[in-house]
């Protein structure tokens, strides 16, 4: 679509009837916004916090492996593989498969949880025998834990621990195509936005202002 000047526009507008619609109106540019993420400490205050053991694994499996909300709801008994610590991913976004990251000091809340509900095809099943527990109450779950341990007014929800999942690996230097593989990201670029929440290397810059008066003093 040609873009026009003032002159045009006004010329344009004065002398047809038909509302002019221009490009900056069919398509108005993208907001960037960074997503929250929560500390490592605001983590350990979050999962110490918790008084429920389901709710605490749920939130240690959000944060443990970076999966989505659909994707834990979903997650199929014969998909953990405590052997080799990893869980596979079956029909992610995109319909993708993949494998990501199973923490070992969640096995043994793991274990217990098994031992207790005893599920017959999904970890987290509704009231049903095989039937996946559907995804707001997870979110509740979720927002509970939010509420008990002070972190209600962040706004911190299920998608901001699979971020903070992303951003600690990458302080922990952990290459960013691994981590889009443990994401499940089709796109590089999309993985990239962590390098923006990366604490570690942003604490280590200097700034030009205070290196040069360094070496000066």
């Amino acid at each position: 679509m040609p873009t026009f000047c003032r002159c045009c526009e006004f010329f344009l507008q004065t002398h047809f009837r038909a509302p002019l619609v221009f490009a900056t109106e069919l398509y108005p540019r993208k907001e960037f916004r960074l997503p929250e993420i929560l500390s490592q400490e605001q983590v350990i205050d979050l999962l110490q916090s918790i008084k429920n053991p389901k709710h605490k694994l749920i939130i240690g499996l959000f944060y443990g492996t970076g999966m989505r909300l659909g994707e834990l709801c979903h997650l199929k008994m014969e998909y953990i593989d405590r052997k080799n610590f990893q869980i596979k991913i079956v029909g992610g976004k995109g319909n993708k498969d993949r494998f990501t990251l199973l923490p070992k000091h969640l096995l043994p809340e793991m274990e217990t949880y098994y031992c207790h509900y005893r599920p017959k095809i999904y970890f987290f099943e509704g009231h049903k025998a095989g039937v996946p527990h559907n995804e707001r109450s997870i979110q509740d779950a979720v927002r509970k834990a939010m509420k008990d341990s002070g972190l209600e007014r962040f706004g911190f929800s299920s998608h901001s621990l699979r971020h903070s999942f992303a951003t600690h690996l990458l302080d922990q230097g952990n290459d960013i195509h691994t981590i889009k593989e443990l994401l499940g990201h089709s796109k590089i670029e999309t993985t990239m936005i962590y390098l923006h929440l990366q604490q570690k290397k942003r604490a280590t810059l200097c700034s030009p202002l205070d290196f040069l008066l360094n070496q000066n003093e």
